[in-house]
Order: C-alpha cells, then structure tokens, then sequence
C-alpha cells in the first residue's frame, strides 16, 4: 500500500470518527485507535499518539461550535478539568510499564462497559435540592430546547470529580481523550442531560489529551506522517457533526455510542488476548 493511500484510507476514517466523536463526546479515538492498530497494522503506541492529537483537534473544531449554541456549561468543564488533567499525566506515565496487550484488554474492557452504561436510563427522580457544592461553584445551568432554554441541576459533585480523575488516567494510558467515560460520569452519575454531557465532554477532552499528549511526543511515540491525517479527518468530520446536534434525538445518540463502541471492544479485547496487535 502506497504512502497515498494509506493516508487517504487514515483520512477517511477520521472523518467519521470526528463525526461520530463530535455526536457523542467520544473525541473520535475510540474509532480511530482500533482501526489503525487491528485493520491497519499500526503499532499501538504509535495509534495512540495520533489519536491524542485528533483528540485534541476534535475538541478544538466542535467544542467552540457547542459553546456559541450554549450546550457545553463551562464552568462545570474548567472544575471536572482538574481532576482529569491529573490523571492523564499519571496514566502517560504507566504507559512504559504495561504491555501492548494488556492496553488493549483494558481498552476494550473500558469501552464496553461505557457502552452498556451509555444504554441505562437512568431511574427517574423527583425534583430535589440540588448539591450544595454545585450550587457554590454555579454549575447547574441551562441548555437550548425546541421552546426555549431547559434548566438542570446537577448532583453528586464529589463522586463526579473522583471519576474525572480516573476518566482522566484512562486518556493517558489508552490516547481516547476519556470522553466515553466523561460522559458516563456526567450523564449517569452528576445527572447532567445527555447533550450537555457530549457537549462538556468535548470542551474537556483536548485539555487532557494535551496534558499525556507532551509525554508521548518526549517518547517518540508520535508520527507527524500518521498523527496529520488523522488530525485533519478527526477535525473535518467533527465540524459536519457539530450543527446536527441540536437536532438529533438523544436515544439514538446512544445507541450509536453503544452499538460502535461495542464492536470495537470486542475487537480490542479479542485481540488483546490473541496477541493480534502490533
């Protein structure tokens, strides 16, 4: 396969990961990880450093659009950053310690299980006092609905904030920016609405990538030749994706995140215990 093509074929699919990453707060390394390393032959390393960068070019292309439609509560992003930042440092780190396999069986495990989470309504309950920490940080909000701006509280801010900082250690040690887990966080544990969760998650994920990011690039784990087309395609799929948002129906938004989510893990794990990497 010739330079050309190889890089067209990495364009394309980036492409629909920004897409899909822009749809779902995926960040579009969950797509392109799994591509380049099991159908492309990429080593792992080398995928994720790519993906740490169309990570970071997926939040800058879509988060900005989120923000001027008023979806993304920035001050509940800048909070949670923290703890993810955190994290993506001490996960770059273990990446010297753990063999390729047993990062792909993580992977999967991780992806997985955000998408049978990302499927669970979560139990309906009544109106209540919102927390008191996010009540003093003025975290609850407002996002943009077919009659007019839609009000939420948020909860359990502690227990958000602990795992941000996990969300945060997955990004450094598997390049996916977090953002299934950042959404899992903020949909199901903080009881943030769905939209606002995706959109959030996609003003979070280029700070932490950025943060693990200088540390592959120390380690010669990112190839400007690989690591360009997929910044491209990521950042042009996620500027289509952006404006569909408003419009789309969340359901389907979630069994989109599940459905791809889950192949590509049983993949990943599949291929984590085969020793099918490279």
């Amino acid at each position: 396969m010739s330079v050309l093509v190889f890089s067209g074929i990495v364009y394309a699919v980036s492409v629909v990961a920004g897409f899909l990453g822009s749809l779902t707060g995926l960040g579009g390394g969950v797509v392109v990880t799994p591509v380049l390393t099991l159908l492309l032959g990429v080593d792992f390393h080398y995928a994720i450093g790519a993906t740490l960068v169309s990570v970071i070019a997926t939040s800058s292309g879509a988060a900005a659009a989120y923000v001027k439609e008023g979806f993304s509560n920035i001050r509940a992003g800048m909070f949670l950053e923290i703890a993810t930042t955190l994290g993506a440092l001490a996960g770059a780190h273990l990446t010297a310690v753990i063999p390729t396999s047993a990062l792909a069986v993580i992977f999967g495990a991780v992806l997985l299980y955000s998408a049978w989470h990302s499927l669970q309504r979560p139990p309906l309950v009544k109106e209540a006092v919102p927390d008191p920490l996010a009540v003093r940080l003025q975290i609850n909000g407002a996002y943009p609905g077919p009659d007019g701006p839609i009000r939420y509280r948020v909860s359990r801010i502690k227990s958000g904030f602990g795992l941000m900082f996990g969300a945060g250690m997955l990004s450094g040690l598997l390049g996916i920016g977090s953002g299934a887990m950042k959404v899992v966080a903020m949909d199901q544990i903080m009881r943030f609405p769905f939209k606002v969760s995706t959109t959030t998650s996609n003003f979070m994920i280029g700070v932490t990538a950025a943060a693990s990011a200088g540390i592959y690039l120390r380690r010669g784990y990112i190839d400007p030749g690989l690591a360009m087309p997929v910044m491209l395609g990521v950042l042009t799929g996620s500027m289509l994706g952006a404006p569909q948002l408003v419009g789309a129906r969340t359901r389907v938004l979630r069994i989109v995140f599940a459905a791809v989510v889950g192949v590509l893990a049983v993949e990943m794990i599949y291929n984590g215990f085969s020793g099918g990497l490279p």
